[in-house]
């Protein structure tokens, strides 16, 4: 059963709960869902969701991968695909598919997402894609495991980076609150 956009409104609903700041940023989710946008296509443009993985290893460390069409340091994570049940289960299986980490060495740290993250998408021509944005589910989950075989077509190298390598000040400080 595929995301549906009553999922994708809860899930929303319930971080605001907790984020009730982030409201005003994540208006314009909340005004495509009204509008019936299908938020799970990457096709829905202005902007469509994604979700991604915060995978915090046993020593606190946060896992980035090489990201080879950007050449960005990134969390993992990606599109939705019909598969995902839900945005929790869809990070895990992008975590899983980019790094080799197995979703059964995968614990979540909660149902909600730690961070959502609206952020510009350059246009890709070769994938005949404009200039969009990604409304970037994220979820901190933790694990004992390390990197396995890395999906070579996407991803270049993977390493664990110290929480303070986290470019993010919000998200650095939530991740920092949640691993109290």
């Amino acid at each position: 059963m595929a995301i549906t956009a009553d999922h994708i409104r809860t899930t929303l609903a319930d971080y605001l709960v907790q984020n009730p700041e982030a409201k005003t940023e994540l208006g314009v989710v909340l005004g495509l869902l009204d509008d019936g946008d299908d938020l799970t296509s990457r096709k829905t443009l202005p902007g469509h969701v994604t979700a991604g993985a915060i995978l915090v290893g046993p020593d606190g460390r946060v896992l980035h991968i090489l990201h080879k069409a950007t050449g960005k340091w990134l969390l993992p994570g990606g599109h939705l695909e019909d598969s995902d049940d839900t945005l929790l289960q869809a990070a895990g299986r992008e975590l899983a598919e980019e790094t080799g980490i197995p979703p059964h060495v995968v614990n979540p740290h909660n149902q909600t997402p730690l961070h959502i993250d609206v952020h510009p998408i350059d246009a890709n021509p070769a994938k005949d894609e404009p200039a969009h944005q990604h409304f970037d589910f994220r979820f901190l989950l933790r694990t004992t495991a390390d990197i396995g075989e890395l999906q070579t077509e996407e991803v270049s190298d993977a390493t664990w980076r110290d929480l303070d390598d986290v470019t993010d000040d919000l998200l650095r400080q939530r991740i920092s609150q949640a691993l109290r």
